[in-house]
């Protein structure tokens, strides 16, 4: 990813330094695994890993690289510059695939670790700014229209909620994607004994893949990167709330505006939602790589490397942009800026008009039929909808409404309190707490 969109940590997990580094502890260990099997001399373990110190030279391997044109290769022989007489014993029984797809499971655990930390940083910000707001009482909307009283603190529990789990998706996709493969050509273990496999597992923090066929199984990490595309788009669907939260017609809730920030380079008024806008669109590409990694799964009998070109794009992109989107999205709802006053104002604009479904519920309970009770109540509403009236009002005035319903009952049905009393209850179901 470009910098702009990139963080320094999970940049680091996907730099040619880190991979190389990675490579040489997968080759390091399996030559200890060989060496207590008496496959190579210990002496010869030994001296490879008194290169675990070496700063391998990325420029040299690239230049090497290109008369082999084998990436693998280069790393090996640039090894064996620094190794000397006993690099011969390294990669004994091994192919390029064991080496590669074993970093990548490295590399992406690791990410996953850093994912699993923006997410928690993310989840303690929605917690507070939900019980900040739990009784802030809004308008919820469906189809953008209002539809009746919520508080900003549930629709802050819902986000929390979604994202918990998405957290769980991720915990159960690293775990998924944590194998290791040092198995040899076709994943037959012909040329390398099975203990060599369990013990680089053991090292590098994972577990031995059951059936690698040469690769480690593409279904694996088809299932992370689309763990990693669904928390993507609730990042969007978290933004794209703000966004239209921060809608001058609206303006229920809006971007933290920094002293000295510019909305627009023509128009000084302006305070522009850019941040989440920005989020929307990391979202579609860390969810670009969900349909390339699906499409890697079916590789040609033991393997081929269709997938690899994916995966060097698909593996650093879409890990580093959610990891900065994640991030971003923290921040603005740690600086969220809330306007209880105009939610209230909003809420209020169509003269209770929102409480029409208690007054449906009202008449069918006294006996009027529910298609009876329907066009009582949308006549009315009607008549606020296109003129202004105030609700509570015309429903006084229509003799058949008032014919069921006394004053006092109709009036009953417009209390705000009655749409947030289980308040509490979703609260609990999501915190564990009210």
């Amino acid at each position: 990813m470009i910098p702009r969109y990139s963080r320094p940590e999970m940049v680091k997990i996907w730099s040619p330094e880190t991979k190389f580094r990675i490579w040489f502890e997968i080759e390091a260990h399996a030559a200890d695994a060989q060496a207590a099997l008496g496959v190579i001399p210990k002496a010869a373990a030994e001296a490879i890993w008194k290169a675990k110190d070496v700063e391998f030279d990325v420029a040299r391997i690239d230049e090497i690289e290109a008369v082999t044109r084998h990436d693998v290769i280069a790393f090996l022989t640039h090894l064996a510059e620094h190794v000397g007489e006993e690099a011969r014993f390294v990669h004994q029984g091994m192919t390029s695939s064991d080496v590669l797809d074993t970093c990548l499971n490295v590399q992406l655990v690791r990410a996953a670790d850093i994912l699993l930390a923006d997410l928690d940083a993310l989840l303690a910000v929605l917690e507070r700014r939900a019980f900040e707001h739990k009784d802030t009482v809004t308008i919820g909307r469906s189809h953008g229209i209002h539809a009746e009283p919520t508080t900003f603190g549930v629709k802050l529990a819902q986000a929390h909620a979604e994202f918990a789990r998405g957290r769980a998706r991720l915990v159960a996709a690293r775990a998924e994607v944590a194998t290791c493969a040092i198995s040899g050509a076709v994943g037959t273990f012909a040329n390398v004994d099975p203990a060599v496999e369990a013990h680089v597992a053991q090292a590098m923090g994972l577990v031995p893949e059951p059936v690698s066929t040469q690769v480690i199984p593409r279904d694996r990490h088809a299932m992370f990167f689309a763990t990693l595309g669904v928390i993507a788009s609730s990042i969007e669907r978290l933004a794209v709330e703000v966004r239209h939260l921060q809608r001058t017609e609206v303006l229920e809730a809006e971007e933290y505006f920094a002293p000295g920030q510019k909305g627009s380079s023509a128009m000084p008024h302006k305070r522009n939602p850019v941040l989440t806008e920005n989020l929307t669109g990391l979202a579609r590409l860390v969810r670009m790589a969900v349909v390339p990694a699906m499409e890697d799964v079916a590789l040609w009998h033991e393997r081929d490397i269709s997938h690899s070109s994916v995966e060097r794009a698909i593996g650093p992109d879409a890990t580093v942009t959610l990891d900065f989107a994640l991030a971003r999205l923290t921040g603005v709802m740690d600086r969220l800026v809330v306007y209880p006053e105009n939610m209230m104002r909003n809420m209020n604009r169509f003269r209770g008009l929102i409480h029409s479904q208690r007054v449906l519920l009202a008449l069918t309970q006294k006996g009027v039929s529910r298609e009876a009770a329907y066009a009582m109540v949308q006549r009315n509403a009607m008549k606020v909808w296109e003129a202004g009236a105030d609700f509570m009002a015309e429903l006084k005035a229509d003799p058949e409404v008032r014919a069921v319903l006394s004053e006092a009952e109709i009036e009953d049905k417009f209390d705000l309190a009655y749409h947030t009393k289980h308040v509490d209850t979703i609260f609990r179901r999501v915190f564990g707490r009210a």
